[in-house]
Parts: C-alpha cells; structure tokens; sequence
C-alpha cells in the first residue's frame, strides 16, 4: 500500500486546523462550570401537555433555569439521600412454578435538535429532526416468594453513560430503598449511532458530544426510571421460556483480517467469523397472555450512516417497533401493554452493512488489511447496506431480524426455572493484575486510544489521513499531541504495546479524567441463563471466550448446562475489548481497547470470579470495589439558545408548501411549515409528538391519529435559517396497504420568547394541513 503524502496546502491545513482545535479545547476548559444553566434546565413539569389533543391557547411557560442549583457533588450518588421504601411485595398469589414478571416502556427521546448525534463522532452530525422515538425498555423478574428480583433494561442510546446509572441507582435508592441497587440492576444500551449526545461526565465523550446536555441527561434518567416503575407496577405471575436459532443475511465481520489472527484451532470451531445466533425470553402470564420479550443478538445499529441528521433507534429499535406493533394491534407506536426489547451483544466487530467495503469513488472493493481506497485512501472505503438507501437497509435489515425472531418467539417451549442471583463488583480496570498461566502475570493499562482509532471503520470512517491497522506512530500528529496534550509516559507506551498511542487518556485529568478507571462488572442470572453485563463491545472472538470461561466457571463449581449471554454496552462505556491476537493488528477495534492487550483476559477473570461466587453463593463475600466519582462541573454546551422568530407576515404554525390534493399508496405526502426549534419542545417530558397523521371517519365525524412521530412511515426534518427563522417539513410514506380515504397532517411545535431582561418562555403552537385523499388499488403485504 502506498504512502499517503500531503502537499504544502494540505499541511498548512491540518496545521491550521489544530491550531484552532488547540484554541477551542483551551476556551472549553475556561467554560467547565456549574451544570445548572439556560440550555440545560431540567424543565421537569415546565410545560403544559402539547399533545395533538392539548388545547393550544395563550398560556406561557416560564424558563425557570437560572434558579437551578449545581449538580450533585462527587459524593457517591449511590448514597445520596434519605432511604425511601414503597410497596416492595409482588402480588399475593405466591404458590407457582414461574417467575413474578413485570414490562414497562417509557420515552426517554430528549433533544431532536442542535445536539450531536452520539456513535460516529461526526464533525456536524447533529440532530435536525426525528425519524422514531428512542425508548427505555424495563424488565423486572421476582421469584415467587419475592425473596429476590433482578432488572434488566434496555435503552435506545448509543451506550449507558457512567453518570446516568449512578443518577437512576440515586433515585431508584430514593424510591424503593434496597430493593433494586447496582447489584441486581442492569443498564444496557442498544447502540444506535442516531440518538443524541451529551449525558457524560469524562471528558472525550464530553468533548465529542460539545458539552454535557442536562436537558437530554434528565430525559434518558428520567425515561429509565419511569420505565423501572412501570414495571415494578405491572408484577404479575408469569413464565419465562427460551429459544435461539440462527439469523442469515444480518451481519458481517467488519475486520475479518483482525478476526484471522486468533487461532486457526479456535476459528476451526465455529462455522463462521461473527455470531449468528439469537436468543429470545419469551414472557407470559399464567394465562399464557404476552407481556414481553428481550432478545440479544449481535450487530452494530449503524444501518443509518453518518450522513443521518434525524434521531432514531436504527435496525434493532425497527424489530422492537414491528414487535410491539404486531402485538399491540390497534395501538400507536410507544403504547400498549407489550414490550419487546432487542439488546446488544458482542457486536464490536459486526457490521450490518452485509454489502461489504467499497471504494465510494470507484466503486472498487477496499476488502483489505487497511481498508485502504487507490484513490483517496481510507477515507473513500465504506461498507454498504442492502437497500436502496440508508433507511431502506434499515427496514431490511430490522426485517430479517424481526422475521427470525418472530419464529423463535412462536414455537419457544424451553421453560426457565430455578433460582435468581445478581453479582455486582465495581473494579479499577487500570490496575488488573492477570494470571495468564501458572507461572506468568500481567497487568491491564491506563487507558489509552491508539492511531488507527482516528481512522474510523468501514461503517463510519474518521475523516482525517488516518489508516487501520497502524502499529507505528505518525511523527506528524505525534509531534501535535505532545505540544497540545503532552507525550505519553514510557510506562504507558510500554504497555499498550503494539498500539502506537494517540492519546493517553488516562494519563488526562484537566478539566475531569478522560477516561473511566472504575468500571462495572455484573451478573444476573435466571435459572440456567446467565446475563453477562459487559461495560464496552466485545468482538465476536472476545464474546465466544468470555462465554465459554463463564460457562466453564459455573460448570466446576458444580453448576450443568448454564447458557450465558453477552449484554453489551452496560452500565458504564469503555470502548472495544479485543482478544490479545486482535490487538497485535491495531484496526480499530484494537486500538480502541483502551485497557491495554489484557483487557479480554482481565474480564475473563473478573466475571469468572462473579460466576464462581454465584455457583458457590458465596455473592456476599464479594469486594464491593471502588465506587465511581460523580463529577459536579462539567462542561456547557456550545450551542446558544435563540429567540424563534417567522417571516414577515406568517405565524407559527402556518403552511408554507401545502399538500396536494391526493396520493396514491406508495407515493410521499409532504407539508412545510413554519416552524420553531424543536429543543424548545423537549421540555415536555409527557408524550409530546411534533406530528400526527389523521384520517377523517365518516361514522364518527371525527378525526382519528393513525401515526406519530414513533411511526417508521412518517419524518420529521428541521431547517434553521438565520435570525431565529426556521421551517419544519414533515413526510408521510404512505404505505401500500394504507387504507382509502380522507387524511391530513398536524404539526406540534413550542416557539422561545424572551423579552429584554426578562426569562425565556416556550409557547405551544400547531399547524394543519387541508385534507388530502389517498386513493388506488390496494397493496397486499408481503413478507421477507
């Protein structure tokens, strides 16, 4: 492969754009201060309900935001507060062989503007709209007796930040006393790439995210514990079977040439380079009435590329839409008793772009060790979904996920029983001394990123000259990093051996650490299933052989036929946890183990000691740990609040491109509005939609919602303008199967107004409309 060169341009550039770069982290750092500000007020109940039947009137709602005080201090929030215990016993009817089971969904959507999209660490992918709600999806299993319970919940967020569980523990602590704690709760995050950024307290997310966002912080916390609640409520008896089977035509291994360096003798074993199988929990009452569902499969949600400006749950959150719409006929999207949650797994190496890598100037593959393009380098390779666009590879691949899981869900049989456990450490992962063998020992890292984090992956590439699968540093940026940021200390260069480092995080402590030193390790277990919580993405290998140490830990200690399941992304985000053979290549899941070549085998002994204490019940003799800190002052936003102002003439509200008279299924209805910025509406924290679509019922008279804003068929976009000007395009797809008849589209919107001196204030508005036929032949459904 070729060198890359510059030109005398090109490094005048990069040297300018450090320059500036340098500038904007040394103005950052002036800017860290108390949390309680404009942007980011809570807004807990600071607004009236804007639903589509709310009346819209003059009423005003005062930003009360200069009244907030700071955030909690770095006590252990944990322990924060008195102890409040309410109504902690499941139903009465105790005498059955099952499980106490109860489901809850709550929105935790936030910010859909002026916010960064959280995954890809674009450079101006922001949020401009929204394309589905994002949703906390809560499970809580009792046994009969009550005696013990564990949680599982899965959130429609990039990943669970450390500061937003230590923030649900403090509440749920507040509300239920002992009864749900870090040791029986887990946290795990889908990974969308499309959700908003801003709810971290270290310092690189904090950096890539342009600030902490209380606003959006408060709704995920917020989401999750009204989901946990929920699901506390609706305890009922129940019972709980199991079923897995393979998905074909969902996955790729995106570093196949990282995957061909662990043992040809371990490859052997399995039939192919990702994990194909999925596991469904099937959950039903005594009645053999559907609650809820989780599954864990692995991939990436990056079906939705960076090019993506509107929030969504990408591939997995589109099978818990087509579930939960299939079971709750009749209910709009978000509502109605069941709930399926599709988790994440060890997806760190799997791509769902099952199209492969190819030069997007000339279409050539770029399959190679560097994903490197002729032409343009690393910067030109990217891997291509199945579909015609980012949404239609979406659907597809949410489709061929959903049809499998629909039949494993049908003909599940494997009932679980026996026991619940929880075992829960908190560890410092930068001291971990590992016993490789009888006679060797190693030791994990400060953390640490290495060159080839820069370049990105074939899903998302980073932009910069950067190229995978670097074992060698670069003297140009190694030379920039030292005079910005300070050189990596030799004990840590050592270390993280072969990884060429690009900054050590761990040795960065101004304004906050950079990086977590203490991580959560976990397990939960039912019966014979036991749930891994692991805090970070395991690659295919790296989840085959915690598993298989898991397993073999619960079998020596006395313990048959346990499965074990990886739950990616929990409870606090480290990066990648690639096998020590991965690491020698440095792609980018590599060089994104943050805690050196032994962070695989570190986990493996970590959570075969919660296995072995669990199999021996001997959980309270485990080290509680180091608890995590839980900084007060983080960063503010970037991004100014502004008035909402409309043309000349116009008010809020008002179309400016209308409707046509009528379309055929299949065809896009579209209106332009007159708008607001939509974060004005992200204070209203109860069912707020932006949009309806209403079909006319001549029996009723009346207009009756046939989609939301959660519903896959409509889009909502946001263009700003200058001076507070902006407008609002909403699409409808019409489905081919969309019944006949007479529609109409509404818009929901809050404009600011502030007076010279005087707090902001968020008025409620909406728009309509005029009435539109969808007329043609009906469509039958098909199926994949």
């Amino acid at each position: 492969m070729a060198k890359r060169t510059f030109s005398s341009l090109e490094i005048f550039l990069i040297f300018l754009l450090l320059l500036m770069t340098a500038i904007t982290v040394a103005l950052l750092t002036l800017l860290f201060t108390t949390s309680g500000i404009s942007e980011n007020n809570k807004g807990h109940g600071s607004l009236a309900t804007q639903g589509p039947t709310a009346t819209q009137d003059s009423s005003t709602i005062q930003d009360t935001s200069t009244t907030q005080g700071p955030l909690s201090t770095q006590q252990p929030p944990v322990t924060h507060g008195p102890s409040k215990t309410t109504t902690q016993g499941p139903p009465v009817f105790q005498n059955f062989s099952g499980y106490h089971i109860g489901v809850g969904r709550a929105d935790c959507t936030g910010q859909v503007a002026d916010i960064p999209l959280m995954g890809y660490a674009k450079a101006g992918q922001t949020a401009r709209g929204i394309l589905t709600r994002l949703y906390s999806r809560a499970f809580i299993l009792a046994e009969p007796d009550a005696s013990k319970r564990v949680v599982f919940v899965s959130i429609d967020i990039g990943m669970v930040s450390q500061r937003v569980r230590l923030e649900v523990l403090r509440r749920l602590q507040n509300q239920y006393g002992d009864l749900y704690t870090q040791e029986n709760v887990v946290l795990s995050g889908t990974h969308t790439h499309s959700g908003p950024a801003g709810y971290f307290q270290y310092t690189i997310f904090v950096l890539s995210s342009e600030g902490f966002s209380r606003r959006t912080f408060e709704f995920i916390v917020d989401g999750i514990v009204k989901s946990i609640d929920m699901a506390h409520r609706n305890l009922k008896p129940g019972r709980i079977f199991v079923n897995k089977g393979n998905v074909e035509g969902a996955q790729i291994n995106r570093s196949p040439y990282s995957y061909l360096q662990n043992p040809l003798s371990e490859r052997n074993r399995y039939s192919a380079n990702t994990d194909k199988e999925m596991l469904v929990l099937k959950m039903v009452d005594l009645n053999g009435e559907d609650l809820g569902l989780i599954s864990w499969f692995a991939v990436h949600p990056v079906s939705m590329n960076n090019t993506n400006h509107l929030v969504n749950s990408d591939n997995v959150g589109y099978v818990s839409y087509m579930f939960e719409q299939e079971k709750n006929k009749g209910e709009l999207p978000g509502q109605g008793p069941f709930v399926a949650a599709f988790a994440s797994s060890n997806l760190g190496d799997v791509s769902p772009n099952i199209l492969g890598p190819h030069c997007i100037n000339t279409g050539e593959s770029c399959d190679n060790f560097n994903s490197f393009c002729p032409i343009g380098g690393s910067d030109m390779c990217m891997a291509a979904g199945p579909g015609k666009d980012m949404f239609d590879s979406t659907r597809i691949i949410g489709d061929t996920i959903y049809q499998k899981a629909k039949e494993l869900y049908d003909i599940a049989s494997q009932e679980i029983l026996g026991p619940l456990s929880a075992a829960h450490q908190w560890v410092n992962m930068t001291d971990v001394t590992v016993q490789l063998n009888s006679t060797h020992t190693a030791k994990t890292c400060k953390p640490a990123l290495g060159h080839s984090f820069a370049a990105g992956t074939i899903d998302g590439v980073g932009g910069l000259n950067f190229t995978q699968g670097a074992t060698e540093g670069d003297p140009f940026w190694d030379s920039i990093r030292d005079q910005l940021l300070g050189e990596p200390s030799n004990e840590t260069k050592d270390c993280h051996k072969p990884k060429p480092i690009l900054l050590s995080t761990g040795e960065m402590s101004r304004p906050h650490p950079w990086h977590p030193e203490i991580v959560d390790v976990q397990i939960i277990t039912l019966g014979s299933l036991v749930i891994a919580a692991v805090p970070g993405e395991p690659t295919t290998m790296s989840g085959r052989r915690l598993r298989e140490a898991i397993q073999k830990e619960f079998e020596t200690s006395g313990r048959q036929n346990m499965t074990v399941v990886i739950a990616g992304l929990c409870n606090v985000y480290t990066h990648y946890i690639a096998t020590y053979e991965e690491y020698q290549v440095q792609r980018y899941e590599a060089a994104s183990t943050i805690y050196g070549p032994h962070t695989l085998s570190a986990y493996i002994q970590l959570f075969r000691g919660l296995a072995r204490a669990i199999a021996t019940d001997t959980v309270a003799n485990l080290s509680r740990g180091p608890e995590p800190p839980f900084f007060s002052q983080l960063m503010l936003p970037l991004t100014s609040n502004q008035v909402d102002r409309t043309p000349e003439n116009t008010t809020f509200g008002d179309v400016l491109h209308p409707a046509k008279p009528e379309y055929q299924r299949g065809e896009v209805a579209e209106v332009m509005f007159v708008g607001a910025n939509p974060k004005n509406s992200a204070e209203n924290l109860t069912d707020h939609t932006f949009l309806t679509v209403e079909k006319y019922e001549n029996t009723s008279a009346m207009w009756q919602i046939v989609h939301n804003d959660a519903s896959w068929d409509t889009r909502f976009y946001w263009h700003k303008g200058s001076s507070g000007q902006s407008n609002v395009t909403i699409e409808w797809h019409i489905a081919g199967t969309t019944p006949l008849g007479l529609y109409r589209i509404r818009y929901f919107g809050h404009n600011r107004k502030q007076n010279f001196l005087q707090p902001a204030v968020f008025l409620p508005f909406q728009g309509a409309s005029a009435p539109f036929w969808v007329v043609g032949p009906y469509d039958e459904p098909t199926t994949n």
